[in-house]
């Protein structure tokens, strides 16, 4: 669907270039007597993913639907994408554009940039952002890496294991040859990490503490009561998040103190695809700027007292002496923050908070269908977002075919990442599933 941003300003300037003073008067050698003027029987408009939806209808009744309804998230979360965001990215000044080192020609994408860390720091609450890095998994890792720049003297780094489990394994991958050890906190029998082993265990100079917020599955972790216990230790709070629409309900991090807060972005206006590209998010506190890993564009005057846009504080191994550096990150992701920028800007916070809604609400519906089945049952009786799992006394194997063959696409089944949950499904709703498609899935586990 063409996205055509022509406004009524626009048109009464091409109009007054061309020296017409209306559209009839370009329709002038249609004759007047085959003109119908009446008012078309049309049913009242719809918004832009409700006609998407229709016009998909229109078309599976030609063609068999090649599409089906998913309920996998589990870091990649299928949103609907407005046609204004692929017309806008496709404008070849940000198409083409690489890293804006000559601010001079450079305006437009780095004000682009500035605008994304501009939206990200209202997000995440934090004080700066940067310019993106590669994904969510490795901004979690290079938020490892800065903790343990700033923290010193600390060695251990206490990471959830209600993480994603590809971020874990990312964080462990860089810190593998260095003087940093993860230690894995495990999980409560409702599914958050597990603070009175935390309390009991925790060293006396850590380095940070990890979570992620809202964790993999889904469940809301206690905030307040891990900043309690990073700062009463000397430990900076590291929070990731995997889904940045929960932001549009839930505190930001800011607020329960997180030092470093990291996040995917792939659903603010990215699409699934085939596992990429994705968005790393990465704010910080004031304090430790400096410290801060890839870019930062910041604003400024130029000589004559005009606004203008640079990169500034971009310790990378390009700029400064390697030893100095804080990451090794040679890119990023200007394509997808300017996405996430221009989806953020059309949403705005109002529109945000009511998608955030839809999706509890959505996923809020799915979740007592799917309990109110005989043989299913919740795994984690706690508050979640978007995402939550069930358990099943049937294969998992079995259920996700039965479903693959009815055109339904189930959620993640656990057993790879959690052995103890080889029972358990991780499903996901968003705004692109509508009632029915839930009904159809508990009609398929049901029969």
């Amino acid at each position: 669907m063409r996205y055509i941003p022509a406004t009524d300003n626009d048109l009464k300037m091409m109009m007054e270039r061309i020296g017409v003073s209306s559209i009839d008067e370009l329709l002038t050698a249609i004759p007047s007597e085959i003109k119908d003027n009446s008012a078309l029987k049309l049913p009242p408009a719809l918004d832009e993913l409700a006609l998407k939806r229709h016009l998909r209808t229109l078309s599976n009744m030609n063609l068999e639907g090649t599409t089906m309804p998913s309920f996998l998230g589990a870091g990649t979360y299928n949103h609907f994408i407005p046609s204004a965001i692929d017309h806008l990215i496709s404008r070849s000044e940000f198409y083409t554009a690489y890293t804006p080192y000559q601010p001079e020609i450079s305006q437009g994408t780095l004000q682009a940039i500035f605008e994304f860390q501009t939206m990200i720091c209202l997000l995440t609450g934090m004080d700066v952002a940067n310019a993106s890095m590669y994904d969510g998994a490795s901004a979690l890792a290079e938020a490892v890496l800065m903790a343990k720049r700033i923290n010193k003297k600390g060695q251990k780094v206490y990471l959830s294991k209600t993480v994603h489990p590809e971020y874990r394994a990312v964080v462990k991958t860089y810190t593998n040859d260095l003087d940093i050890d993860v230690i894995e906190v495990p999980y409560d029998e409702v599914g958050k990490t597990d603070l009175k082993w935390l309390a009991e265990n925790i060293d006396e100079h850590p380095v940070a503490i990890a979570v992620q917020y809202p964790n993999f599955f889904g469940v809301m972790e206690d905030m307040a009561a891990i900043s309690k216990i990073a700062s009463d230790k000397g430990a900076l709070f590291v929070s990731a998040t995997t889904e940045p629409i929960a932001l549009g309900l839930i505190k930001p991090p800011a607020h329960y103190g997180v030092d470093i807060a990291v996040g995917e972005g792939q659903s603010l206006g990215n699409a699934v695809n085939f596992g990429g590209p994705h968005l790393g998010l990465f704010a910080t506190k004031k304090e430790y700027l400096r410290n801060m890993p890839g870019r930062l564009v910041g604003e400024t005057v130029d000589l004559d007292g005009k606004k203008g846009y640079v990169l500034t504080l971009s310790t990378r191994e390009q700029h400064i002496r390697r030893e100095k550096a804080t990451s090794n990150i040679c890119s990023n992701q200007s394509l997808c923050a300017l996405t996430a920028g221009i989806y953020l800007s059309l949403l705005g916070k109002r529109g945000l908070r009511s998608l955030a809604s839809i999706n509890l609400s959505l996923a809020e519906y799915a979740k007592n269908k799917l309990t109110s089945l005989p043989g299913f049952s919740l795994t984690f009786n706690a508050p979640t977002f978007n995402e939550f799992v069930i358990k099943t006394d049937k294969p998992v194997e079995e259920i996700n075919k039965k479903l693959l063959n009815k055109g339904i696409l189930s959620g993640l089944p656990l057993g790879k990442f959690y052995p103890e949950l080889n029972d358990s499904i991780l499903f996901c709703v968003t705004e692109m599933l509508q009632n029915t498609d839930i009904d159809k899935l508990v009609e398929v586990l049901n029969g």
